[in-house]
């Protein structure tokens, strides 16, 4: 009644038993040197992965806000001639919400870099 199942967990975990057995007999230890982040020769000063100001997220979030902007304008443009004055409309609807957000932005500080 279980043989299915039993097939199945040793199809599951034999890959897996195999593959880790076969790292751990061919692992070798890394090179320091070679394993240093690029940094044209210098020691790194900072983790590899450390964080990054709060200020970059807001730039982040004003770049994603005029791609998408800009995903919406292709489409638009190409039907924009068949649709006519109700398109448009629509169009400067949506540019004067990204408008407003880029106000906020700009009164929060987000585009000061010093």
């Amino acid at each position: 009644m279980y043989v299915g199942v039993a097939v199945m967990a040793v199809a599951a975990v034999v890959p897996v038993l195999v593959l880790y057995g076969l790292h751990r007999r061919t692992a070798v230890t890394p090179d320091p040197l070679e394993v240093l982040p690029f940094e044209s020769g210098w020691t790194p000063h900072q983790h590899a992965l450390s964080r990054y100001h709060v200020r970059w997220y807001l730039a982040t979030l004003l770049f994603l806000a005029f791609d998408v902007e800009m995903l919406f304008m292709y489409p638009w443009a190409v039907v924009v001639a068949e649709i006519g004055a109700t398109a448009v409309v629509e169009m400067f609807l949506f540019l004067a919400a990204l408008f407003v957000a880029v106000l906020w932005a700009w009164r929060e500080g987000a585009l000061r870099w010093v």
